[in-house]
């Protein structure tokens, strides 16, 4: 790792993961030595770009997706409450966030507003009224200008080579998931693991077979 490099992290996440609600709690709490800079994007547009399932459209998994989440949030004492209904359509929540530049304070209300609150854009009462918190008209989030945003912000996430929200990307390391978050701590502080030469033979390492599909 370059210690003198000190971009920004990019942080792609959506707001329908409530594994980026939990990552993005650890790190206010405890955020690395560089600046986050989040990136909202759309979960989905991954997951038809490399051809995946995310977690809770395989039915066993869904369930184990959500008492891990409670897990985790009980274990950090973070709030969590699950939505009235999941997964949902989070594109209203991404441009909302985008339309008032990705503030920390907004992506906290955002993030709150489903998984503290247990709501959803479609709730129409409570989105009114975060709207109206918020000082922002519905129809604000159709600018297209917004909408190109959200687009590119997905296109360099594809780009970067994630796969999966949250990720952190810095120095061209992916750091994926909530379970990655002591990982990316200790790679912004320089644990020499990262230079061992077991860690650089990932990117070599032969397949011995492939499973076959369809």
């Amino acid at each position: 790792m370059n210690s003198t490099a000190m971009a920004p992290i990019d942080w792609y996440f959506d707001f329908i993961s409530p594994f980026a609600y939990l990552q993005w709690q650890r790190l206010q709490r405890q955020a690395p030595v560089r600046l986050i800079s989040p990136k909202p994007i759309l979960f989905a547009g991954l997951l038809k770009h490399w051809d995946n399932k995310g977690p809770v459209e395989i039915a066993p998994k869904r369930d184990w997706t959500y008492a891990h989440c409670l897990w985790i949030a009980h274990h950090h004492g973070i709030a969590m409450t699950l939505p009235s209904q999941h997964p949902f359509n989070p594109l209203p929540l991404l441009r909302l966030c985008i339309a008032l530049d990705c503030q920390p304070a907004v992506i906290d209300r955002l993030f709150d507003y489903v998984w503290r609150d247990g709501c959803v854009p479609t709730d129409t009462a409570a989105w009114m009224a975060l709207l109206q918190e918020l000082r922002i008209d519905a129809a604000a989030l159709d600018d297209p200008a917004i909408k190109a945003q959200l687009k590119s912000n997905g296109d360099q996430a594809i780009a970067a080579g994630v796969f999966g929200v949250p990720t952190a990307v810095v120095d061209g390391h992916n750091f994926w998931g909530v379970d990655a978050t002591d990982m990316l701590h200790a790679f912004v502080q320089g644990d020499p693991f990262f230079s061992s030469a077991e860690f650089q033979r990932i990117a070599s390492l032969p397949s011995g077979m492939q499973r076959k599909l369809g």
